[in-house]
């Protein structure tokens, strides 16, 4: 998976909805190495200053990004620097992330086959996925300096400081990075031993001496190289379990440096240019936000309502955990912590009623395919942010899609309860039900709250976040009386390493999307996608396959961001709307996340639930037949995106 199940199972706050995944433990082996105190006590010192830097990030980015609505909006006198000092503070928060990231083995990973391997195999990969990153730390580091030491010579339009201020945080990040991957390398014998590491640091050495040695004869190939580097070595680094963001910029280097004349200080700012995108700041405050709705009781207040509404219907909790999930989904953007929010409270009681760990978790998989479009979605703000498109208008399309495929749900929920007995369930009185309705009504309005904010111009579609967040706070100390302070603290960490392993994908996806752009596969592909049979139809059936099978391997972040700006563009030039062609290949690379046996976000569902992956097996693949339709729907039907627009 993109990351271990196990540690999704800690809590809704650490990975996403988009971003699964987690790291896995390298097996067992007979010998261990000794204890390094050395090594101990700098990991320790480095945990504190990196997570403790980070943490203070996030709350300053909340506390900028808040203070500008409320200048501009309440008293009609804009903080002309809040958004330079946010994007700044930004890119800082983004790199500390990827450092804690990359130190707690959080980044975004494809462990499939590492976890299928013998356990001597699976030492070797797991240390593998250390080395690797850190030969390309090594050989950007140079390039960073010289990066950062060339924008020195800029000032920044608002603070009027040098934006060395800012690109600083690129070589400093990467220096960190380094620090953290020596000493997971250190750390590492102690649980598998020093031969597979040793072993893993040497085959990164050879490899990359062949590569260097090859490049001669490389130069000459043309496109083939796009093979060897973009398709070979890409997917090489992936399915060994190398983190997927070090893949795309382990792949990206080594074409760059040993078949182009491309200074290296290029690819630099093209990751600058990937992880500063100010529209990407909505990713951590809504990360955070989902973590909120959570801890405060938000969710649970929801849930309990629709509980009272459906619970007495056959299939009654079925209905209110695709409700649930439409609703929460549009608070975090986060499917982990939706996920993580609605099971807790629903499972127990769906299965007091007999249904079974298979049939939930199949559907707990299918309802997180749906709501891939419920804004604010986080692969909705990346798609904004890589492609031009309007967030709004896509915050706006996505409404419609996701009742789409709700709908095909509840049919498919519907027909297998259709005998169920609930002889011994009792309807709940209205007074329950109204009790419960004001008790949930501060929850159910914050997603009208939010959407309403962006709609009428009160807030950015990256500052709205700040609204729910302030709104989450004093709901939950007023209204909910539930705020547990000794979890802010590792809802804000968790929140910078995902924002850190997120990032640093789109940033590495960036660059290597400038690469082959510069290559000509963009006007190449361009030209084939244009010429496929069936006009628009034809389009878009190609790109629900290609986006299905994306999907299951490299999950919508990273897949968005390296396709999306090729392909939007050839969408619009044949006549298909951005916003329709969003919903679609959206919705693919849902049903292909979520789908077994290779779409990682079924084992984050089954992580999330305890419940082992073959007992969903036989039971989702009528719901995964059931997404299909719908997204056959919305593709066939553009009204269903465009409508309301």
């Amino acid at each position: 998976m993109l990351a271990d199940t196990e540690e999704a199972v800690r809590g809704p706050d650490l990975v996403n909805a988009g971003s699964l995944g987690v790291e896995s433990g390298a097996g067992s082996t007979p010998r261990r190495s000794p204890r390094l105190p050395i090594v101990e006590r700098l990991d320790h010192w480095l945990r504190l200053l990196v997570e403790g830097a980070a943490a203070a990030l996030v709350v300053a980015e909340i506390v900028i990004l808040f203070a500008g609505v409320v200048a501009r909006y309440v008293f009609q006198s804009p903080l002309v620097w809040s958004d330079e000092l946010a994007g700044i503070l930004f890119l800082w928060l983004s790199m500390l992330g990827a450092v804690a990231a990359l130190r707690r083995g959080d980044h975004m990973r494809m462990t499939g086959l590492v976890t299928r391997v013998r356990p001597a195999t699976r030492a070797f990969l797991e240390a593998l996925a250390v080395a690797a990153p850190l030969a390309f730390l090594i050989l950007i580091l140079p390039e960073a300096i010289d990066y950062a030491n060339e924008e020195s010579f800029i000032v920044t339009p608002a603070l009027e400081i040098s934006n060395a201020w800012r690109a600083a945080a690129i070589p400093t990040g990467i220096a960190l990075m380094m620090v953290a991957a020596l000493l997971r390398l250190f750390r590492l014998p102690r649980e598998i031993g020093w031969r597979p590491v040793m072993g893993a640091v040497v085959v990164t050495l050879v490899v990359a001496a062949c590569f260097w040695a090859a490049g001669p004869w490389l130069k000459p190939l043309g496109q083939i190289n796009l093979l060897i580097f973009f398709v070979g070595l890409v997917a090489t680094c992936v399915f060994t379990g190398v983190p997927i963001a070090f893949a795309f910029a382990l792949s990206t280097f080594a074409y760059l440096a040993l078949t182009t004349s491309t200074p290296m200080l290029v690819m630099v700012g093209r990751l600058d240019e990937g992880m500063g995108h100010l529209m990407l700041l909505a990713v951590p405050l809504f990360i955070f936000l989902g973590a909120l709705i959570e801890m405060t009781g938000m969710a649970r207040a929801m849930i309990q309502f629709l509980a009272s509404m459906l619970g007495h219907v056959r299939g009654g909790l079925s209905y209110v955990l695709i409700a649930a999930m439409y609703l929460v989904s549009g608070i975090s953007g986060s499917k982990i912590a939706d996920m993580a929010a609605i099971a807790p409270v629903l499972f127990p009681e769906m299965q007091k009623r007999g249904a079974k760990p298979g049939e939930l978790v199949a559907l707990l998989a299918a309802t997180g395919a749906q709501t891939e479009t419920v804004p604010p979605s986080i692969v909705l703000i990346t798609i904004g942010s890589v492609t031009g498109v309007s967030i709004a208008a896509l915050f706006t399309g996505g409404l419609i899609p996701a009742c789409v495929l709700g709908a095909m749900l509840c049919a498919v929920v519907w027909w297998r309860y259709r005998k169920e007995d609930l002889s011994a369930i009792s309807k709940p009185r209205a007074r329950e039900i109204a009790k419960l309705f004001l008790v949930a009504l501060p929850a159910i309005l914050l997603p009208f709250v939010i959407r309403a904010a962006v709609v009428e111009g009160v807030a950015t579609a990256t500052e709205v976040s700040t609204i729910g967040v302030v709104y989450s706070v004093v709901i939950g100390l007023v209204i909910y009386r539930q705020f547990d302070w000794s979890r802010l603290m590792p809802m804000l960490i968790d929140t910078a390493v995902l924002t850190g392993a997120i990032i640093m994908i789109v940033g590495c996806a960036t660059a290597m999307a400038w690469g082959l752009t510069q290559s000509g596969f963009s006007q190449n592909l361009a030209q084939w996608m244009a010429g496929i049979p069936g006009g628009t139809y034809g389009f878009l059936a190609v790109s629900i396959v290609a986006f299905i099978i994306l999907g299951s391997v490299l999950e919508g972040i990273p897949a968005m961001v390296l396709f999306g700006p090729l392909l939007f563009p050839i969408a619009k030039a044949i006549g298909v709307n951005e916003v329709h062609y969003a919903m679609v290949v959206i919705f693919a690379m849902g049903i292909g996340l979520f789908a077994p046996p290779f779409g990682v976000g079924y084992y984050g569902a089954c992580a999330i639930s305890r419940i082992h992956p073959d007992e969903g097996l036989r039971h989702v693949w009528g719901y995964i037949a059931a997404l299909l339709v719908g997204l056959f729907l919305v593709a066939a039907v553009p009204w269903f995106s465009t409508g309301l627009l």
